[in-house]
């Protein structure tokens, strides 16, 4: 019996037989939808007669900065329907507090804390678990993605749909059409979930139709509303949409001589069912993605970079959630970066009312001058619902290298898990239990990794409990698990005491602690890590904390502490030291907005560091925002690195000229790798989910090579439905 065994089962029984706790009654909250005839022009301006027949949703509560009573600012949404679109209009009064409206620029997708914004979470399944949100900032910004888990937004996805923003000093209004050809539903589900949110900063004030707590997101599912229809939304039809593109490609490096390519490739999406979907692709290019940011890397093991091509993005939750996030058998970035995807298909979406499935397939071609083979990757996902909100996932990833000249044991790798994902129906527990093998052509080399956590949230008290362990022949050639053959605990606690005067400028405040835990396979102890922090949380939403950290490391292999070449600290060699943090960031109101963290303290071998990191930005709304990350690290270390000292800065600059045309640059330096590089995009969005795009890199490194290299590529891509 492995020695995990006796937690895995103390985790499991805990959450079979954790409490289902009431919740607020958001079923309570029914809003009737109506089916109209008459034409509604998405204008902002509410002023067809079915928008005064339409039921009004309103007296919105607060939730933050506290959620015991209705919010001050007054807000109103509407409903309705017809054969093509779902319809929604907003109208947020300013009835308690005037003043300019705060917002980034009209670029899609927006940060919430920094807009003020109305948000809207779907349910079209009333599962509380998968859905929709859709969102304008006061501008007209448009936000759209994906739910997961309840309370997860995955903002990569982006769909066509239409809105119009107008405002003046008491309100301000926002018109929507949603076509239902692009969302998933179950036309014989009679009510949905659904939830309207604002958030006002000049107010700063969050409030929704059905009540959330403040501890919560305010579009999460569980706390969703009812939308009721007395006639069922229309028949989904066949829906496909075809969306080729063309680019050019010019580049040239240090190495070889500059040349130019023309590239041709296309999507298809096809609905399968009102609520699965089929999306296929061949040669995609992915040359518009944004840049990965740079970070000063002081880690013994890999980091990890999120993935920002379009294909792997939509209902990533399917493929890439399984696990932890140092425990991921599936990560997509291990697919088509040093080699060009030749196609790839796959099938997402929902079953029925209680099964989900995710099929992936994918096939890159050989590289020659690298002396890369050709390679097929597949994933299958499968969720089944449990209880109300609880799952039970089944996860099986594989790679295939069949004609490579590579040995027999590297042929292919697999991986296949399950867990079951708790979260109870008030949304203040919620837990998993895994487990995770992986498979090779030499049974000597696989592996096991068994993980559990325990999570409690509420107003007040929050506290989580994790155990990992992963064995020394585990492997995720297609995951992201930087670290093997080890035993971690992980046990967290925080609570927050509130304010009871509400003219106080300090809203909450409170401390938490934490400690983590790892072992090698024979319970020795490698790495201990231990936070006390105190947080202060201000009624502007500004927030400061101090912090003291210890660190104790036992050295596994050997590690360069600055990680420039200088030279290594040995394996087995143990290092302890203690740090300090001050961190602020500023309330999101004002133009210049900054958040600061400062460490002093110890380091590797009895040595000092000392840093700073801060991120900066301005904006001139809603046309320019302007953003910059510093970070500095000092070090005081023996000989041979003596004092060592090293930069990274990024700066970069967002012009949207309107809500459809982007601009955006971004310079960064790395002093620790002497690299610098620079990234300028122009995307001129000219239909619907249609664009243009004008892209240039330029990079040079220097460490541990010298590199350098550049690319311009202008592509356009058409989004024709079917």
């Amino acid at each position: 019996m492995n020695r995990n065994t006796p937690f895995i089962l103390l985790f499991l029984l805990v959450l079979i037989a954790l409490p289902i706790s009431a919740q607020v009654n958001a079923k309570d909250y029914r809003l009737a939808i109506e089916k109209i005839s008459e034409k509604i022009v998405i204008d902002g301006v509410l002023d067809e007669p079915a928008w005064n027949r339409a039921q009004v949703a309103k007296d919105f509560f607060m939730i933050t900065p506290v959620d015991t009573g209705k919010a001050r600012q007054h807000s109103e949404a509407r409903v309705a329907f017809d054969d093509e679109y779902l319809y929604i209009s907003v109208i947020f009064y300013n009835n308690a507090v005037k003043g300019p409206y705060v917002v980034e620029s009209f670029k899609r997708d927006f940060s919430f804390g920094k807009n003020d914004n109305l948000l809207i979470a779907i349910d079209p399944f009333d599962n509380q678990t998968t859905g929709f949100t859709f969102g304008l900032n006061a501008y007209g910004a448009q936000w759209d993605g994906t739910m997961f888990e309840g309370r997860g937004v995955d903002l990569n996805w982006d769909t066509k749909w239409y809105s119009e923003v107008r405002f003046d000093e008491d309100k301000w209004v926002g018109e929507m059409a949603i076509p239902f050809k692009s969302i998933r539903y179950d036309e014989t589900i009679k009510e949905w979930g659904i939830n309207f949110s604002r958030l006002d900063l000049k107010a700063s004030e969050k409030s929704s139709w059905a009540p959330v707590p403040r501890q919560f997101p305010s579009v999460s599912l569980a706390f969703a509303g009812r939308l009721v229809w007395e006639t069922p939304p229309p028949e989904q039809k066949v829906n496909a949409s075809f969306i080729p593109y063309v680019s050019s490609i010019s580049e040239g490096t240090n190495l070889t001589d500059d040349q130019s390519k023309i590239k041709v490739g296309a999507d298809l999406k096809y609905t399968l069912t009102t609520a699965l979907n089929l999306d296929a692709t061949i040669n995609p290019d992915f040359s518009q993605a944004e840049v990965d940011q740079q970070v000063t890397n002081l880690d013994r093991f890999e980091l990890f970079f999120p993935e920002r091509r379009q294909f792997f993005l939509e209902n990533a939750d399917l493929f890439s959630n399984f696990g932890y996030r140092t425990i991921r058998p599936f990560f997509s970035r291990r697919i088509g970066l040093n080699v060009p995807i030749v196609a790839g298909a796959r099938l997402s979406g929902n079953l029925d009312e209680n099964w989900r499935i995710g099929l992936m397939n994918i096939q890159t071609r050989a590289e020659d001058l690298m002396g890369l083979g050709a390679e097929n990757y597949s994933v299958l996902s499968l969720q089944r619902k449990v209880k109300e909100r609880s799952n039970i996932n089944f996860l099986l990833v594989n790679k295939e290298a069949p004609n490579t000249d590579a040995s027999l044991s590297e042929r292919f790798h697999r991986n296949a898990g399950v867990e079951y994902n708790y979260f109870s129906e008030d949304n203040q527990y919620n837990g998993k239990v895994m487990l995770l093998q992986s498979f090779s052509p030499d049974p000597e080399k696989e592996g096991t990794v068994i993980a559990s956590h325990l999570e409690h949230q509420s107003i007040r008290w929050n506290w989580r409990v994790q155990q990992e362990y992963i064995s020394q022949d585990f492997r995720a050639d297609v995951g992201f698990v930087p670290r093997t053959n080890f035993h971690k605990f992980e046990a967290s606690a925080g609570h927050l005491i509130y304010t009871k005067n509400t003219k106080n400028p300090l809203l909450s405040h409170g401390p938490s602690v934490a400690r983590t835990y790892f072992f090698d396979s024979d319970f020795e102890r490698t790495d201990q890590f231990d936070e006390l922090r105190y947080r202060f949380n201000f009624q502007n939403r500004s927030q400061f904390s101090v912090a003291a950290m210890h660190t104790y490391i036992l050295l596994l292999a050997d590690f360069d502490p600055i990680r420039n070449g200088i030279a290594v600290l040995e394996k087995g060699s143990e290092h302890s030291y203690t740090s300090f943090m001050l961190s602020y960031d500023s309330k999101p109101q004002n133009l210049f907005t900054y958040s600061i963290d400062a460490i002093v303290g110890g380091y590797f071998a009895d040595s000092k560091r000392n840093a700073l990191v801060g991120e900066f930005g301005y904006r001139i709304q809603p046309i320019l925002e302007l953003s910059s990350v510093i970070n500095y690290n000092q070090f005081e270390l023996p000989e041979p690195w003596n004092d060592q000292s090293f930069w990274l800065v990024g700066l970069k600059a967002n012009l949207t000229l309107t809500d459809n045309l982007f601009f955006s640059n971004l310079y960064q330096y790395n002093e620790q790798v002497d690299l610098w590089n620079f990234n300028s995009r122009l995307q001129w969005r000219y239909k619907p989910a249609s664009d243009i795009f004008l892209v240039f890199n330029s990079n040079e490194v220097t460490i541990p090579s010298f590199s350098s290299g550049w690319n311009l590529t202008f592509k356009i891509n058409y989004w024709l439905n079917l």
